[in-house]
């Protein structure tokens, strides 16, 4: 019986100290996702059916590159998987297919500005959906999955229109201009504005009133149209003669200076009289040019930089007169600490909320991560070098150890509760008590 106990602990030990290999190798990535989904209507060549367009966008630094004959070459798979929404356990389709990527040098591999993007459609009745889109990587074996929800629209009325694809930037190529997809939704304040992509269909030719709105959304909520009642903080409009058939519509709002935070988008189509036809809208992230993707709420972020700031330095931003003002402040504080000023990366800034987001996924109880004990040291001084958990001691509370062979310095924190609240159980002092990177 002994023998049988003692496999059983040891069995419930492994996966524990596994987490602690990958303990910094799920740290090296962004908080988030090493690959970006969405998808969109247009109208369908087959009866009854809309055509939906995957795009999926796997930054370079998402993937494992090797050495090659190219430079450096990293190979994917993707598989989308489409569920009725009743039903997980229903799959109405499926597809696959490999991507390899090519690199000249090393540094390409690593810059967040690359990035491959692939696209696939389906034909689909309209309806609601439950959408899965896994990546794997082929040389390192591993994997991640992103599930969303999706509705398919019917656009066979008379007048109709399709999703709003986000547009990053337009290039001109061979004499043509090419369109390179925000896949991501992540909108930086630009000169071009904020540009976009749709299509009108239309059983006539006739004028259509335009009308471009951007209202502020609350993080979080599911893009149901909750948003369009709500006073718009940004409008534009647009008149145009389309034709029979399928318009497409390239299009930018200018000066639409925004602040950090979430917001809709609404593309709403009038009649000469004024009533509404058609409509579309689009979810997107509003965010300064090298600020981390962690980092879409600024209220919340001052708040979150309790282990870096001075509480003069927070008071001086919190106290800010105006938004504009505070989001000001906020940049500056960060410039302060860009160790490399002369480069767009700030990457005391990248480092630190990839740290809260980090903290917020795996340490939160009923607080935020960021909030927790757990949460303070590791943001304050980074990955462990070493963690041992023990969690299933008969004679003791659960508690886990965190050691810094660096700095000598050993945590312990024990969950009290037994729901997973642990506490340090001796409380942090001395000069040594600061953030590093």
């Amino acid at each position: 019986m002994k023998t049988v106990i003692l496999v059983l602990l040891v069995a419930m030990v492994l996966p524990l100290w596994a987490q602690v290999e990958n303990f910094r190798g799920q740290m090296s990535r962004e908080g988030s996702p090493q690959f970006y989904f969405d998808a969109y209507n247009y109208r369908g060549a087959q009866p009854g059916k809309t055509r939906m367009d995957l795009y999926v966008e796997v930054p370079y630094n998402g993937i494992q590159f090797v050495k090659s004959a190219q430079g450096f070459t990293a190979d994917y798979n993707i598989t989308a998987s489409i569920y009725s929404n009743e039903s997980k356990d229903k799959m109405i389709t499926e597809k696959s297919w490999g991507e390899s990527v090519n690199a000249s040098d090393f540094d390409a591999t690593t810059s967040k500005d690359n990035f491959n993007l692939s696209v696939k459609s389906f034909d689909l009745p309209p309806a609601n959906y439950f959408l899965r889109v896994e990546v794997e990587d082929k040389d390192s074996k591993k994997s991640t999955a992103l599930e969303s929800k999706f509705t398919v629209k019917n656009l066979d009325a008379p007048l109709a229109v399709s999703d709003i694809l986000l547009i990053q930037k337009v290039m001109e190529i061979n004499g043509q201009k090419k369109i390179i997809p925000n896949i991501s939704r992540n909108v930086a304040s630009r000169k071009e504005g904020l540009m976009m992509y749709y299509e009108i269909y239309s059983d006539t030719a006739r004028k259509v009133d335009i009308n471009y709105s951007v209202a502020e959304s609350k993080p979080g909520k599911e893009e149901k149209g909750d948003d369009k009642d709500k006073e718009p903080i940004y409008t534009q409009k647009d008149t145009r003669e389309i034709t029979r058939g399928i318009n497409p519509v390239n299009y930018s709002l200018k000066n639409a200076e925004l602040s950090l935070g979430q917001y809709n988008l609404f593309v709403v189509l009038q009649d000469e009289s004024g009533n509404s036809k058609a409509e579309t809208q689009k979810r997107f992230i509003s965010r300064w040019i090298g600020m981390p993707t962690a980092v879409n709420d600024l209220d919340k972020a001052v708040d979150e930089m309790v282990y870096i700031a001075s509480e003069s330095d927070l008071n001086k931003i919190k106290d800010a007169p105006s938004k504009e003002e505070k989001q000001k402040k906020f940049l500056e504080f960060w410039k302060s600490k860009d160790p490399s000023p002369s480069t767009e990366q700030n990457e005391v800034f990248e480092e630190y909320y990839r740290r809260i987001a980090y903290a917020n996924e795996h340490f939160k109880n009923y607080m935020e991560g960021w909030r927790t004990d757990m949460g303070m040291v590791f943001i304050t001084l980074g990955p462990p070098s070493n963690i041992e958990r023990y969690p299933f001691e008969y004679d003791s509370k659960p508690y886990e150890i965190w050691d810094y062979y660096d700095i000598n310095k050993r945590f312990v924190f024990v969950d009290q509760t037994g729901f997973g609240d642990y506490r340090l159980l001796d409380p942090v002092y001395g000069s040594w008590w600061k953030y590093r990177q």
